[in-house]
């Protein structure tokens, strides 16, 4: 072979070898792979509940934990509503979930669904880029049940009797962006079975054990069903799912939402005793069990470097009634304070109701360690994820979200991330925060979502109550929400009800075109 002739292959080889990189040029860089996402979403786990949150706390939580240690640990991050539906079709769809039908509450069991057909979600978001989809846990978004009779049922009565579970379940996560689902609807709702993409796995045929067993709403399961053993399931199905993904050679995302701490608290008999706090503190550390495991399956799978893994809450901790023993009584009987230092609990407008852990790990991007005071929303996933992608969001899509994504980078900030966020009560109604300054727009006297606290804990951190039209309080500087300065302050309190007013006309609160809406906050029919 001549000179010339070995010059010629040698060129060629570089050519083909540029192609193979996507048809970069030699001084191009090689663009980063799309990192991996993987959000876990505990239910009903209060800000007190975790280490690296709280030094006093009796539960172990080393996985989430050595998390934070290794990502970012938000220190004012908000669930969008005090409750569970809520917050799942903010954190799913970035638009506040009051904009809908559901103005107060969570969906009841056989509910239809929450999400529109056509509107955008963080799923159908990624799939657009490639992306392959799960959705592992609990739903709680509604789906259209299937009938007998071929009729949609008029009350939950009628499903119950008339739902055929020989059919496929219309309208579930496999419509709305996942490529996978299995999981359960709401670990305490019927049907008591795990459902996997639009199927139940087995037929529901026999009544459930109870209440004393757990069941607290009546309905069909599947024989032999057993409560302690949903969270084992969806953490073996998480951690498959993962390594299946890894191998794919795609990107993916998933979303697990888990069903604990909520109730029915069932921790496996292996974690019974890990804690001090009773068995809501063993649950708690079987969550943080799961954690760990998703964790080490990444890392396991090779991936661990280019996944972005957040963790988060849907709502703050539960009362003694819905769960046994609750936030305050916990407290008294173990000196575990599920909250914190923080006001109220589950339902609540106050802190103890919204705030709640948020930890992000991106290795390389996030630095690891970092602490962030940032006022930060779950409804801010879609627009974070967005930015990841380098995309835009059609301006019918996210309303409501705010790119966190130079917070997670460490970039300096010329202003908030957030103009400012509005709060839910479950009962319906509003409070916004903007900087310091908090403002719950509901009497004192009113129902607003609180349960209220014990005496006693009323007197050991000197709670007042007044009746006034509202609630103001600068939680910088009274993060407990001792102080209300409501009449003090009526400036503040005007500004901060415009704001809100404004944001329930306009049909959105993130930058970007307001539309007309279509009912005085924007509510579709």
């Amino acid at each position: 072979m001549n000179k010339i002739m070995r010059h010629v292959l040698a060129a060629l080889a570089v050519v083909a070898a540029l192609g193979s990189l996507g048809g970069l040029s030699a001084a191009e860089p090689r663009p980063a792979a799309r990192p991996n996402i993987v959000f876990i979403l505990a239910d009903d786990l209060g800000y007190g509940d975790v280490g690296c949150y709280n030094r006093e706390s009796k539960i172990p939580t080393p996985n989430l934990d050595r998390l934070a240690s290794e990502g970012m640990r938000f220190t004012d991050a908000h669930a969008p509503t005090s409750v569970c539906t809520p917050t799942r079709y903010a954190i799913l769809t970035g638009r506040y979930s009051w904009r809908t039908r559901l103005a107060r509450g969570v969906l009841g069991p056989w509910d239809k669904p929450l999400i529109d057909a056509d509107r955008l979600t963080v799923a159908s978001l990624v799939k657009r880029h490639d992306y392959a989809t799960a959705c592992i846990g609990k739903w709680h978004l509604g789906w259209t049940w299937p009938t007998k009779d071929g009729q949609l049922p008029e009350s939950a009565k009628d499903r119950l009797s008339n739902v055929d579970f020989t059919k496929p379940i219309a309208d579930g996560p496999a419509t709305r962006g996942f490529d996978y689902y299995f999981g359960v609807d709401v670990p305490n709702y019927p049907p008591y079975c795990f459902i996997e993409n639009d199927r139940t796995v087995g037929i529901p045929s026999v009544p459930d054990g109870g209440r004393e067993e757990g069941f607290n709403r009546p309905g069909p399961m599947t024989p032999g069903w057993k409560l302690v053993n949903i969270l084992p399931e969806l953490t073996r199905r998480a951690v498959s799912w993962v390594e299946d993904a890894s191998r794919s050679g795609k990107p993916f995302f998933l979303y697990f939402a888990l069903t604990s701490p909520h109730y029915p608290v069932v921790p496996a008999p292996e974690f019974k005793g890990k804690s001090q706090a009773g068995e809501f503190g063993d649950f708690v550390a079987q969550t943080d069990w799961t954690v760990g495991q998703v964790l080490d399956a990444l890392a396991r799978s090779g991936v661990a470097d280019n996944t972005l893994v957040i963790f988060t809450s849907d709502n703050g901790p539960e009362v003694t009634g819905e769960v046994d023993p609750g936030v305050y009584d916990r407290a008294r009987l173990f000196e575990h304070y599920s909250n914190g230092e923080l006001r109220g609990a589950k339902r609540d407008l106050w802190e103890g109701g919204h705030r709640v852990p948020f930890v992000a790990r991106w290795p390389g991007k996030i630095q690891p360690g970092a602490v962030s005071a940032e006022t930060i929303c779950h409804v801010d996933f879609m627009a974070t994820v967005a930015a990841v992608l380098r995309t835009e969001l059609p301006p019918d899509a996210g309303e409501d979200s705010c790119s966190l994504l130079p917070v997670l980078l460490g970039e300096k900030l010329d202003r908030p991330a957030r103009e400012a966020t509005v709060h839910h009560s479950g009962s319906g109604k509003f409070a916004i925060r903007k900087g310091d300054w908090v403002l719950i727009d509901a009497p004192t006297g009113d129902d607003n979502g609180r349960r209220g606290e014990p005496p006693w804990l009323k007197d050991l951190r000197g709670y007042k109550t007044h009746d006034l039209p509202g609630e103001l309080f600068n939680v910088r500087e009274d993060v407990s929400e001792r102080r209300n300065q409501y009449a003090e302050r009526p400036e503040i309190v005007r500004e901060l009800k415009a704001l809100l007013e404004k944001y329930q006309r306009d049909g959105r609160s993130a930058p970007g075109t307001s539309r007309n809406p279509k009912s005085p906050q924007g509510i579709e029919p």
